[in-house]
């Protein structure tokens, strides 16, 4: 199992394809793990070389003291890409990983071709609502947490078709560190980058989910009306869309990085 062993973390990671292709970096969502892209690294190795981790906190990544910021979720990437002597690379972010897409293209443009970020927003939810949630799981654990996930992660009709993939993820929710997730509450709770997003250069993909209720569609096309050089694509799919509709967004991706010759 590759390691990342830095001062700080224990930052486990995947790759998939030919370390010649281009690079394309996937962050996962609070409370899951790099198998939720398996229908993306599946479909996409042979085209790029591709890199999966396990945010801090959250699947076989240790779980250092916290609270955690979105810059700690950020250098984490870079250390990696160093790790991995990547020189530059795509990116795409779903949720908390959009959020770290976001300040990655911020802090470190150079270091990225492309960004994509998806269901996420400029600042997600309030911060009094993460500091709860933190101090639930603190003391209750993820069970309830994962008991309510699939209604917030997928449509009801996804839901009802897919019964085992739901489980499983809903599963490794429970099955994580409720502290790594608590952290990372932490660092959600003061994440807001919604005045510096005029300041993005990288060429952004934003994917929105229109049955997504956590992030929504008005969030995403606030974030495309501030960043210069960014595009919007809306997927019939609720939060997690590269679960529920991985066509589509796998499309999405690639169409994408044609359109602006990372192939």
């Amino acid at each position: 199992m590759p390691i990342l062993t830095t001062p700080d973390v224990q930052l486990h990671y995947q790759t998939f394809g030919d370390a010649s292709n281009p690079a394309l970096v996937f962050s996962n969502s609070l409370g899951t793990n790099y198998g939720m892209w398996q229908q993306q690294f599946n479909a996409l190795k042979d085209q790029f070389f591709v890199v999966c981790y396990d945010t801090r906190g959250h699947g076989a990544s240790s779980t250092p003291a916290g609270p955690y910021s979105l810059q700690q979720l950020g250098e984490d990437v870079i250390q990696l890409l160093d790790h991995l002597q990547i020189s530059q690379a795509a990116f795409c972010g779903i949720s908390m990983g959009g959020l770290t897409g976001q300040w990655l293209a911020m802090h470190y443009p150079q270091r990225f071709s492309h960004v994509i970020v998806c269901n996420t927003a400029a600042k997600i939810g309030q911060e009094q609502a993460w500091l709860d949630r933190a101090a639930l799981v603190k003391t209750q654990g993820l069970q309830p947490i994962a008991q309510t996930a699939a209604s917030r992660w997928f449509t009801d009709p996804f839901i009802q078709s897919h019964p085992s993939l739901v489980s499983n993820l809903q599963n490794d929710l429970a099955a994580g560190s409720a502290e790594g997730y608590a952290h990372c509450c932490a660092a959600l709770a003061k994440a807001d980058v919604r005045e510096q997003l005029k300041n993005i250069t990288v060429p952004m993909l934003i994917i929105a989910g229109q049955q997504d209720l956590v992030t929504t569609v008005a969030d995403a096309q606030f974030m495309q009306a501030q960043i210069p050089n960014s595009q919007l694509v809306e997927i019939d799919a609720s939060h997690i869309s590269n679960v529920e509709q991985p066509q589509v967004f796998n499309q999405s991706i690639q169409n994408f990085l044609q359109m602006n010759a990372c192939l």
